[in-house]
């Protein structure tokens, strides 16, 4: 119990150099720059150290228990004995299709992290207000979701096969130019800040943690050159996928649109 107390303590006063920086920024330039008295400084100074015991809690919270699980979760979908059932021994190399589980892992603890990130929530709730409504907050985050899920499924099957990752990744950001061209103006800068805001404090643990197992417990893989990367797929593809679902919607609309048109026609 000492030591938790202990390593908690050492976590909250490196957060706290972290956090200074921040809040001086803010406080200098509010007092000596715009030279504006800080309102309500107590509430403030309480919310800063609400946000600093908070982030501790967290990072405790993901070195206990988030990085072991993504790890302990490689480790076990990737067993001889689970691959190939009871009592199977260790074989030199699987096919890549024995890893099915993986790629169903990977796309649902994508997902499942996107939807609870509070940087996308963030960002949606925005984009719903100054859209007028046009785009909703579930709408978005569904569509980064699915963006995150179907990209790190993807980065799982690029560890198990082995290829290289720049293939991947150039190929991704092809189709990112071209659904540039086509897509609706509106929704571009919105895309491409989706694919930052899904690399946040929920899903970079899992993913990174997920990606790491896979590379130390598939045979033939280097930790280091196989490992990392699954994050890159994270914020590649819901660019994709936040276009696309601006695109159909847009064809949806017009659609209907042009169907009213016809029907009002015929009468």
């Amino acid at each position: 119990m000492m030591e938790a107390l202990l390593h908690f303590g050492g976590t909250a006063i490196g957060l706290l150099r972290d956090v200074l920086p921040i809040a001086a920024i803010l406080i200098g330039f509010q007092v000596l720059v715009l030279r504006r008295p800080i309102v309500n400084p107590a509430r403030v100074f309480f919310g800063l150290l609400l946000v600093l015991v908070g982030l501790a809690f967290f990072l405790e919270g993901l070195e206990l228990a988030l990085f072991p699980l993504g790890r302990l979760m490689a480790e076990q979908l990737t067993s001889p004995s689970f691959v190939l059932g009871e009592g199977a021994v260790a074989i030199v190399q699987f096919a890549w299709t024995d890893y099915f589980w993986v790629y169903v892992f990977a796309a649902s603890i994508g997902f499942a992290t996107t939807i609870a990130e509070p940087a996308l929530i963030a960002v949606s709730i925005k984009a719903n207000q100054v859209s007028g409504g046009t785009i909703t907050v579930n709408g978005l985050r569904f569509a980064v979701a699915i963006g995150v899920a179907f990209g790190v499924a993807l980065g799982a099957f690029r560890i198990v096969s082995g290829t290289p990752l720049h293939w991947y990744i150039i190929a991704g950001y092809i189709v990112v130019i071209v659904q540039t061209v086509f897509a609706p103006k509106s929704i571009i800068p919105l895309a491409y800040d989706s694919g930052g805001v899904t690399t946040s404090t929920v899903t970079v643990p899992l993913v990174a943690a997920l990606g790491l197992g896979l590379a130390e417990t598939i045979p033939g893989r280097s930790a280091l050159l196989d490992g990392f990367g699954l994050i890159a797929f994270a914020s590649l593809f819901p660019i994709i996928s936040v276009m696309a679902y601006a695109q159909i919607s847009e064809w949806l609309t017009r659609r209907a649109r042009n169907k009213l048109s016809s029907t009002e026609d015929s009468t």
